[in-house]
C-alpha cells in the first residue's frame, strides 16, 4: 500500500473546486450554551440594547460545518469600548489554548451573538463578516433571537454573506450603477443556511432519561398566552425608526440628484459661454479654445453609499415577518382557545 501524504491530499483539496456550504450542523450543548448567555445577558441588560457575542469552534466537512463547541466573550455595556476590547482578545487566546490541550475542537468556525425581534443587520456585521473572510472562508453567525424565544419560537438563525455582496462591497462604495451591474438587491445581502441539532448517542440517552412527563405542565399553558400587544407594539415601533431613516436615506439620494442636475447645467452653461466666446474668437483670425471644462473645475458629486439603505429594508423585512408570524400564532391561539371553551 502507498503511503498516504497529507501535505499532498491537503495541496489537493486547497486546488480542487470547494462544495458550497449546504448546512450548519449545530451540537445540543452548544445550542443551550448559546440560549443561556443570550437569555442571562438579555435580563441583566434589559433597558439597553447591548449584544452578546461569542465564539463559534468546529469544523469544516464538505458541505456541512460542524459547531462542535464555544465559548462567550467578556465584557457588557457597561465597560469601556477599549477595555472591552483589549480583554477580549486576550481571552480568547487564552481559551483556544486552553481548549486545544483539552483536545476539544479549536478550529474558528464564525461567531453567535443575540438580537431582538431580528435586528441584527447593522454595518458592524457586515465589516465583522469581512475581517473573518480575510482568513476564514467559509464562516456563519448564528443570531439567537430572544424576543423570538420568549414568544414559544427556536429563535435561532444561521446566515452569511453572499459571495456577490462581499465582492461588490469590497470594491468600495456601494453606488446604484455598481449595484445594478452586479444585479444586486437588499434580498442578496444575507444567505440563511439550514440548521441541524445534533446530539451524541449519550447526549440523546441522558435527555431521554430526564424528560418530564406528557401531562401538561404550566409552561405549556403559558404557550397558549393570547396577549401579543406587546410583542407587536415593538415590532411597529422598531417599524416606524426603519421608516424615518429610510427617508433620511432618500433625502440624500435626492439631494445628490439635485446636485449632479446642478453641475451638469452649469457644464452646459460653461460650453455654451465658450462656443460664443470661440465664435468671435474666429471671427478675429484668434484660434479657438477647447469647450470642455478645464480639469479640476468641476468636481464629481460623490454619491451617497447604498449599504445603510440595503440594511434598513432587510431590517423592515426581519419585523413584518415578526409581525406576520406573532399574528398568525396568536389568531391560532384564538381559535383553539374558542374551541375548547365550546367544548367545556
Amino acid at each position: 500500500m502507498a503511503a498516504v501524504s497529507f501535505a499532498a491530499a491537503a495541496a489537493k483539496e486547497k486546488h480542487q473546486e470547494r462544495t458550497p456550504l449546504q448546512r450548519v450542523q449545530l451540537e445540543g450543548h452548544v445550542l443551550l450554551k448559546i440560549a443561556k448567555h443570550c437569555r442571562e445577558s438579555d435580563a441583566s441588560l434589559r433597558n439597553s440594547e447591548a449584544t452578546v457575542t461569542g465564539q463559534l469552534l468546529g469544523l469544516d466537512v464538505g458541505p456541512t460545518l460542524e459547531v462542535t463547541d464555544c465559548f462567550p466573550y467578556p465584557g457588557n455595556a457597561g465597560e469601556e469600548e477599549h477595555e472591552a476590547v483589549g480583554e477580549g482578545e486576550s481571552y480568547q487566546l487564552e481559551m483556544m489554548r486552553c481548549l486545544r490541550e483539552v483536545n476539544v475542537d479549536s478550529n474558528t468556525v464564525g461567531w453567535y451573538q443575540s438580537t431582538s425581534s431580528g435586528s441584527f443587520q447593522v454595518v458592524e456585521m457586515i465589516e465583522t463578516f469581512v475581517s473573518y473572510m480575510e482568513s476564514l472562508e467559509r464562516c456563519v453567525c448564528i443570531v439567537y433571537d430572544v424576543s423570538a424565544a420568549e414568544a414559544g419560537a427556536l429563535g435561532l438563525k444561521a446566515v452569511r454573506l453572499s459571495e456577490a455582496f462581499v465582492e461588490a462591497y469590497r470594491e468600495g462604495s456601494l453606488s446604484i450603477e455598481k449595484i445594478r451591474a452586479k444585479g444586486l438587491s437588499w434580498r442578496d445581502m444575507f444567505v440563511d443556511i439550514p440548521i441541524t441539532v445534533h446530539n451524541s448517542p449519550m447526549a440523546a440517552a441522558l435527555a431521554a432519561e430526564i424528560a418530564p412527563p406528557s401531562a401538561a405542565t404550566t409552561l405549556d399553558c403559558d404557550r397558549l398566552n393570547l396577549g401579543v400587544a406587546s410583542l407587536l407594539e415593538k415590532n411597529l415601533s422598531y417599524l416606524n425608526d426603519c421608516l424615518d431613516d429610510l427617508m433620511i436615506e432618500q433625502g440624500k439620494l435626492s439631494m445628490h440628484q439635485n446636485q449632479l442636475r446642478r453641475q451638469q447645467q452649469a457644464i452646459a452653461q460653461f460650453k455654451m459661454q465658450r462656443r460664443q466666446e470661440n465664435t468671435v474668437r474666429r471671427a478675429a483670425g484668434d484660434e479657438p479654445l477647447t469647450e470642455e471644462p478645464p480639469e479640476g473645475m468641476f468636481k464629481p458629486v460623490p454619491e451617497p453609499n447604498q449599504l445603510d439603505n440595503m440594511l434598513l429594508s432587510n431590517q423592515m423585512a426581519s419585523y413584518c415577518q415578526h409581525i406576520n408570524s406573532a399574528t398568525q400564532q396568536a389568531l391560532s391561539k384564538l381559535k383553539l382557545a374558542d374551541g375548547l371553551q365550546a367544548a367545556i
